[in-house]
């Protein structure tokens, strides 16, 4: 594969979300052009705050270097060096009443082994389910487009991935998720595309249908707890930002996707049939295309 093409390809991407959220949100982002200390390359944040988006981010990164021991007994391929690029994105809303979303999309070079992988999931904090069938409908039309891509095999692996364990809980409603695929890589690479590309018309409804929602300060408070939920997955379990810490990259970039606030508050549960509890009711795996 042609490395710098696929970098280029991803940095089209950045582009294409930031102009959709600066334009849908009229909001501006903050950027910030990085080099990679431990290697070669670097990357380019891109901070949306204090809107709409309550605290989001858009990273692109192009990086080769060395790592860890420790990381390296994880992945496949032989050896210490690597190449890797891709983007990351986290949107952490101000409305309750708009989910959260994250998205990642790679590609990796460990000696003679590489691979795409990357995903797409969702975390609302007031579910609308249709809203959420018709996010899992687009996604299976999106992977129904691509002969290498599975959605029922990528939506358990997001499932499967998303769980946090000592929740007994999924971080939110899911999308689908990837990992070390290979093959025939410009197909996969094609497939790759385009879910970056189809990012901006998988959220877009979340957006439109949802931001100008009333709420007030109970629901705000909601919102506030089950982000703690979305930090402790990130600190625990995630595999991006462990392979972040463990390859010494970049911290401000690699914790972006933290929310501005959480809490956490001591045995606390929502009351019986209120719309706080109704989300707990969706924290499993759904087949939502059949709901």
């Amino acid at each position: 594969m042609n490395k710098e093409l696929i970098s280029k390809e991803f940095r089209n991407i950045q582009d294409s979300i930031c102009f959709y959220i600066t334009d849908m949100c009229s909001q501006q982002f903050k950027e910030d052009i990085w080099n990679y200390r431990k290697g070669k390359g670097g990357g380019i944040t891109r901070i949306f705050s204090n809107g709409v988006i309550e605290k989001g981010g858009v990273n692109f990164s192009s990086l080769s270097g060395q790592m860890s021991e420790k990381i390296s007994t994880k992945m496949v391929g032989a050896g210490s060096n690597f190449f890797a690029t891709g983007v990351s994105l986290v949107m952490h809303p101000n409305n309750p009443y708009i989910p959260s979303v994250h998205m990642n999309i790679r590609y990796i070079e460990r000696g003679d082994k590489v691979w795409f992988g990357g995903g797409i999931d969702l975390t609302p904090y007031y579910i609308d389910k249709y809203q959420v069938i018709t996010y899992h409908k687009n996604l299976k039309v999106i992977c129904d487009r691509h002969s290498c891509a599975s959605y029922k095999e990528f939506k358990e692996a997001c499932d499967d991935y998303f769980y946090i364990k000592h929740r007994k809980e999924t971080r939110g409603v899911g999308g689908i998720f990837f990992d070390y695929m290979q093959g025939n890589l410009n197909e996969i690479f094609d497939f790759v595309k385009d879910l970056g590309n189809e990012f901006n018309n998988l959220y877009d409804p979340f957006l439109k249908l949802n931001s100008d929602k009333e709420f007030d300060e109970i629901k705000k408070d909601f919102q506030l707890y089950r982000r703690s939920r979305y930090a402790e997955f990130n600190l625990v379990y995630d595999k991006g930002t462990l392979f972040g810490l463990e390859t010494n990259g970049r911290i401000e970039s690699i914790l972006m996707s933290m929310p501005p606030q959480c809490s956490w508050k001591y045995n606390w549960h929502p009351s019986e049939n209120s719309e706080e509890s109704e989300i707990y009711k969706y924290l499993k795996p759904i087949d939502w295309i059949k709901l």
